[in-house]
């Protein structure tokens, strides 16, 4: 059976404490006591086989005895994507993309984007949530909500992206040539899809245009498409 896995942001010291929401699981939910082994993460590459050192049901310490730390991938993918109206459908996608393996989450506002409150706490949890469960070491970086005209213009990738539904020319995305080690971005439009002028301010920035299917795809489900076949 494998051992239960958390997250704490500093694996630094031998000796950790484990918030309170994290100790309440270990100990109330779980009922592990003191000598009991888990694994932790930092969620920066690190993790690391600890003990329950104090069984405290608020402040649960462990004490770290292995850990290594995993190497990151060589291809950092990053997934600029509009927010939706439906913020249960987005972090749908947070959660999916997750266990995918993406390197980074832009959440895109575009001029047809419906503003909606970002909650970055919840957020974040979620990615937590997913990255724990999938196994993984490294977290993907979760950024605030950024003017898409920001984002084109601070793209330093190896290879940029863009999907969109208007008609032209445009290569099947499965058919890019990969590189072995790279960084890509690909944005995701709205319910509604990019405005022309988004699409020409990509465009003049070297984002190639491309499609991820014969179907038109709602945001999220667009955004997982291109997840998997970029990871």
């Amino acid at each position: 059976m494998a051992l239960p896995f958390f997250y704490v942001e500093n694996l630094e010291n031998d000796l950790v404490v484990l918030d309170e929401d994290t100790s309440k699981h270990v100990v109330q939910v779980l009922r592990m006591q003191k000598g009991e082994p888990i694994l932790l993460t930092d969620g920066k590459g690190k993790k690391a086989e600890a003990r329950i050192a104090d069984d405290n049901r608020k402040k649960c310490s462990v004490k770290v005895f292995l850990s290594a730390t995993e190497p990151e991938k060589n291809n950092k993918v990053v997934i600029g994507i509009s927010l939706v109206k439906n913020a249960s459908r987005f972090e749908w996608f947070l959660e999916k993309a997750t266990e995918i393996g993406v390197y980074g989450i832009i959440p895109l506002l575009c001029e047809r984007t419906e503003k909606e409150k970002f909650r970055y706490d919840r957020m974040k949890n979620i990615v937590v949530s997913a990255m724990l469960q999938s196994q993984q070491s490294w977290l993907p970086q979760l950024h605030q909500p950024t003017d898409i005209k920001e984002v084109i213009k601070q793209s330093h990738y190896t290879q940029k992206f863009v999907a969109h539904c208007l008609p032209g020319q445009k290569q099947k995305l499965p058919h890019y040539t990969p590189i072995t080690e790279h960084s890509s971005i690909i944005l995701i439009g709205p319910e509604g899809d990019f405005t022309e002028k988004e699409i020409e301010w990509a465009l003049a920035n070297k984002f190639q245009p491309v499609s991820l299917g014969a179907t038109r795809l709602r945001t999220e489900t667009a955004g997982i498409v291109a997840s998997a076949l970029l990871v």
